[in-house]
């Protein structure tokens, strides 16, 4: 951006502040009294405009509605920014619009020594009014945007795309943070089911968001919103032309094992009538800039009971999951030569392969046959590869809980793991992901608040009864 995009002077009605060099208070200090002779204009500070008009909107100046107004204008100005532009605009919000450290501590002194008396709640307002930040005022004034939320929720994207060449934005990272939790409450957003009915703007951003299973056409896309499907996203009444997040799920007989036949545009339609499961099959985040606000999981309780009130005859909810950083772990496993595998897990592998194999000759095994079109190889795979996932899922943890995220997902959310899947998705991200395996998550509407429990107190991993032994 050149300088000229924010030119300053009195006749500048949507942004105010600096004229000829002087600030608005600098201009008032002065009228009226006789100002000696000083150095040329050159010798003093130049004014920095973009902080000028952050300073206006800080201080509100001209009363709360200029300052909106203000702030709208500079946020469709952001939008025009080059890269670098931005990022000083964001470096400015973190690191000069923080709240007073000497007015909180005046405050919490004066809070301190008021506890227990009638002036004790006025004090723990007026700490309050201290802890929060002119960065927050300013990050509210963008709201008058006519598409506000979307630009913050934007913004935040943008800190976060420059936040590890940038620590120093943590700070406006954790205010945004806070903002977007507090205004994307599971309270105010709306649950919609999407068919193929919706306008087609819509149906296009499912195609563009979709993120664990592409939709390759718009045939793809009608064949998962066909009647033995349903597609259920969350919108905010603010961003209505936004899904924040959907899930899309089969219909089917049982529980699914293998996502090709869900993903096949020939395979036959079910009558949701006969349907006695639901799987869900994909969930995507949409916004990059609300990572860390709860929403898939109040997602997911809403649409079982959608699902429960509009389809009695299913008693089944089930995922059908990727393992997205599995084989990154195996690889790892493979290279250290250390796999959690035992003489009876090689058993059919060693008879197919002509003897026991090495974790190297394992990996090559993996990697370099073609052993998707081999269905020996595929049976003798299966039992170690099981193995290996299961290891994975209940032994290797990031902290207290499993190292997977959608593991630490579903199972957060108060699901099992019902089954593991062998050679589940040989599509080429499946197999650069996991190898090909997948996994089942079930969620027992009776058991969601207890397994939610012994999984947040103790990091336990809830397993259907046949996997017990398997561990």
């Amino acid at each position: 951006m050149d300088g000229s995009s924010f030119v300053v002077d009195a006749g500048d009605a949507p942004f105010g502040g600096a004229v000829d060099g002087l600030t608005s208070d600098d201009a008032r200090r002065s009228a009226g009294t006789v100002v000696p002779l000083r150095a040329p204009a050159a010798a003093t500070k130049p004014v920095d405009p973009l902080k000028a008009q952050l300073n206006d909107c800080a201080r509100e100046s001209g009363g709360p509605v200029s300052a909106r107004t203000r702030a709208a204008v500079l946020g469709e100005v952001y939008r025009g920014m080059p890269a670098p532009e931005r990022l000083r605009f964001m470096q400015l919000l973190a690191q000069d619009f923080g709240p007073d450290p000497k007015s909180i501590g005046k405050a919490h002194a004066a809070y301190a020594r008021a506890v227990g008396t009638a002036e004790q709640w006025d004090a723990e307002s007026k700490l309050r009014q201290a802890i929060a930040s002119p960065r927050s005022k300013i990050i509210r004034q963008f709201n008058e945007l006519p598409d506000g939320l979307k630009f913050l929720v934007d913004l935040r994207a943008d800190v976060l795309k420059a936040l590890e060449a940038e620590p120093a934005l943590k700070v406006l990272d954790r205010e945004l943070h806070d903002q977007l939790s507090s205004w994307f409450d599971v309270g105010f957003l709306e649950l919609s089911r999407i068919t193929w009915d919706t306008p087609a703007a819509l149906l296009e951003k499912l195609i563009a968001y979709e993120a664990v299973h592409q939709i390759r056409s718009w045939t793809d896309l009608k064949n998962r919103l066909d009647s033995d499907r349903r597609c259920y996203a969350f919108f905010h009444p603010r961003m209505p032309r936004e899904p924040l997040v959907f899930v899309e799920v089969a219909l089917t007989r049982d529980i699914s094992r293998d996502i090709h036949p869900l993903l096949d545009e020939g395979a036959p339609v079910l009558d949701p009538g006969e349907a006695d499961t639901a799987i869900f099959y994909s969930i995507s985040n949409t916004q990059v800039g609300l990572r860390g606000v709860s929403l898939g999981n109040f997602l997911l309780k809403r649409v079982v009971e959608a699902l429960r009130r509009d389809l009695p005859n299913l008693q089944t909810f089930s995922t059908l999951s990727p393992l997205p950083t599995f084989r990154h772990w195996l690889d790892q496993q493979f290279a250290q030569d250390s796999l959690p595998l035992d003489r009876a897990d090689l058993a059919p592998l060693a008879l197919a392969l002509g003897g026991a194999p090495t974790p190297l000759q394992l990996q090559q095994t993996l990697q370099k046959t073609r052993w998707s079109e081999m269905p020996e190889l595929i049976a003798a795979l299966e039992r170690p590869m099981t193995t290996l996932a299961l290891h994975y899922l209940t032994q290797v943890k990031q902290g207290r809980f499993p190292m997977d995220p959608v593991a630490r997902f579903h199972l957060g959310n108060g699901a099992r793991i019902e089954r593991l899947n062998w050679a589940a998705d040989i599509s080429v991200k499946g197999f650069n992901q996991s190898y090909s395996m997948m996994v089942n998550y079930r969620y027992l509407p009776e058991l969601i608040e207890q397994n939610v429990d012994r999984y947040g107190e103790r990091g336990e991993v809830m397993l259907a009864p046949h996997l017990n032994g398997l561990v």
